[in-house]
């Protein structure tokens, strides 16, 4: 045991104890502190807001679609016999102005506008309008009109009188529309129609003696129905 002891480095044993000693000592530290920090945590990406776009358009109302009857068919001969006797007049320029009376009437009915009525209708006819407004006001009742779209306009039938002397035609257009048209009370309530866009068909006959030289002649609505 002397020969050992006298021979093996002491100073080595000692610093291998040492190194041991702060080994578990290190362990047991940095043990206590990773059990200390909270787990750690998966780093979700944060969601990109959706670009806000201002000042979007609004949705461009669809293209009014005219339907003409060609010159080869019966309605297409009589709107050129029609054209042969009234100056300045084409089936293309007298739908589109339909197409503005139309707005016209139907706002000024609503509104009880009666001189613009009285310009757009004939005589008998701007008679049943007037009735109708005065029996609407009345009864205390306000009409609500909006035309949304005016989506197909055709030309269905025409007609010439057979007298040369007072040439007198008709023309007959469908008109399709999408309206708010409601009536309301006196407390604001509904009393007839829908308070919401609804399709409309009409059928507009509209009316003139030919050549007239009378100021102000023109094509004025002669009867209305529905389609």
């Amino acid at each position: 045991m002397d020969f050992l002891f006298g021979h093996f480095p002491l100073d080595l044993v000692f610093l291998g104890l040492v190194a041991v000693f702060l080994v578990l000592r290190l362990r047991g530290i940095l043990g206590k502190r990773v059990g200390a920090e909270p787990a750690a945590r998966t780093m979700q990406p944060t969601p990109t807001p959706a670009p806000v776009i201002e000042g979007k358009p609004e949705p461009v109302a669809p293209a009014t679609t005219y339907d003409i009857p060609t010159p080869d068919t019966r309605v297409g001969q009589v709107l050129s016999a029609i054209a042969a006797r009234q100056q300045g007049f084409t089936p293309d320029g007298f739908i589109r102005q339909v197409e503005d009376a139309f707005r016209q009437i139907v706002q000024a009915y609503a509104v009880g506008d009666i001189e613009t009525l009285r310009q757009h209708l004939t005589e008998s006819t701007f008679t049943a309008f007037e009735a109708a407004i005065v029996s609407r006001q009345q009864a205390h009742e306000t009409m609500r009109s909006e035309i949304r779209d005016i989506t197909d306009m055709a030309i269905i039938d025409a007609e010439l009188s057979p007298d040369v002397s007072v040439p007198y035609a008709r023309i007959e257009v469908r008109i399709v529309s999408d309206q708010v048209s409601v009536t309301l009370d006196q407390n604001g309530q509904p009393v007839s129609g829908v308070d919401a866009v609804t399709e409309f068909s009409d059928l507009w006959t509209f009316e003139r003696i030919l050549g007239a030289a009378t100021p102000g002649a023109q094509w004025r609505l002669g009867a209305s129905r529905s389609a």
